[in-house]
């Protein structure tokens, strides 16, 4: 009797055994196998969040199949405690393991809102942006100038604790209108000291966090000009009228204010390059407008006759070779073009019209092509005056 009663024990117990091992199995291959998740998600762990109410999100959301296996998952992978807060981009069919190694791997987050503050030649804006998943586009959410009140929505992304922040200097823009720029962006915390050396700033795109230190940003964008300056003067063209670096850099700056067309920079960099060859004088407006506004905003009006007459440092009509500093920061590609200009006999550029211009190897050529441009800004007045 004994002896019956442990055999059905043990057949109990090996038989139980047995479907532990099925259970755990299929539960381990469903932890790692592809998941239902038909299209991308953006899923958002908050602070202090839990692994039962990110697993209970995950299934609402459909990224899990089951919430227990994905908790025994986590725990059976010593992950269980270290969720970090923020907003993951979860791909389609994503196993959980996947989805708890996105959800605990850290750093920056990979989805979500994130604030654009912009730093440009004519302005400063904010955007809101929010990835959409599906597409995996940022699609504008807010957008205001920094002269406007900001709207009311935009007070409830800024209060997201996980919220990304990003500061982009435009090419082109000016010293002091990045140090303004800093000076007027309410998350950044800090003093700013003198206006930094003009050109010496990197126009590009910065990830900040809220509270991020001003001086300690503009330290950075300095030592990224002054790395992309070094790197690319090394690798500079032959026979180039530069002394030295900074002579390269102003330069560049003057190539980066002339124009706005990729393609253009190496031809532009050329006219100028050939005109300090001859000699001649460099005779470009946005130096002279510089003179003027020492880059403290546009000068928003026409140059005056008496203004392109007077002596300055910076009146490239009236002064022989570069002016004194660079008169903008200009992006790496301005500064690419200023080293390793193209090879051309051209000395003369005026707009064309398209956004472009019509280069010229001779001053008989560029009459005719500024010619050609004073009846194409006729025309667009005359047009312009009928629209109104």
């Amino acid at each position: 009797m004994i002896r019956h009663f442990v055999a059905n024990i043990l057949t109990l117990m090996i038989v139980g055994l047995i479907a532990l091992a099925v259970v755990i199995s299929s539960g381990k291959r469903s932890f790692y196998a592809e998941g239902p998740l038909e299209q991308p998600i953006c899923f958002r762990v908050a602070p202090g969040s839990s692994l039962r109410m990110v697993s209970t999100g995950l299934a609402e959301q459909g990224a899990i199949a089951s919430e227990p296996v994905f908790r025994i998952g986590a725990q059976y992978t010593d992950r269980a405690g270290a969720l970090r807060f923020g907003s993951y981009l979860i791909p389609e069919q994503a196993s959980m393991d996947e989805i708890m190694d996105l959800l605990t791997r850290g750093g920056a987050s990979t989805c979500g809102s994130e604030i654009q503050y912009r730093i440009g030649v004519t302005r400063i804006d904010t955007l809101v942006r929010e990835l959409d998943p599906a597409t995996q586009r940022f699609e504008t959410m807010v957008q205001f100038a920094s002269d406007e009140e900001p709207p009311e929505e935009y007070a409830r992304f800024a209060e997201q604790s996980d919220i990304q922040y990003r500061i982009t200097v435009a090419e082109g823009a000016t010293s002091w209108q990045v140090w303004e720029g800093l000076r007027l962006a309410e998350f950044l915390t800090g003093e700013v000291g003198d206006v930094p050396r003009e050109g010496w700033l990197a126009p590009d795109s910065y990830a900040v966090a809220r509270g991020a230190d001003r001086e300690a940003l503009l330290t950075e964008m300095e030592s990224r000009q002054t790395r992309i300056l070094a790197e690319l003067w090394e690798t500079r063209a032959e026979g180039l009228p530069y002394e030295t670096m900074e002579e390269a850099l102003i330069m560049a700056s003057i190539v980066e204010k002339e124009t706005g067309v990729a393609d253009e920079r190496r031809q532009v960099a050329s006219v100028f390059v050939n005109r300090l060859g001859i000699p001649m004088r460099l005779q470009t407006d946005p130096t002279v407008i510089y003179g003027i506004t020492l880059g403290q905003g546009t000068l928003g009006r026409g140059l005056r006759r008496s203004e392109l007459d007077a002596v300055t440092p910076y009146n490239t009509y009236r002064i022989d070779g570069l002016p004194p500093t660079p008169i903008a920061n200009p992006g790496r590609a301005a500064i690419a073009a200023a080293l390793d200009p193209d090879d051309t006999p051209y000395l003369y550029f005026v707009a064309d019209g398209t956004g472009g211009h019509t280069f010229s190897s001779n001053l008989q050529d560029h009459n005719r092509a500024v010619a050609r441009w004073r009846e194409i800004e006729a025309q667009q007045g005359r047009e312009q005056g009928q629209a109104n």
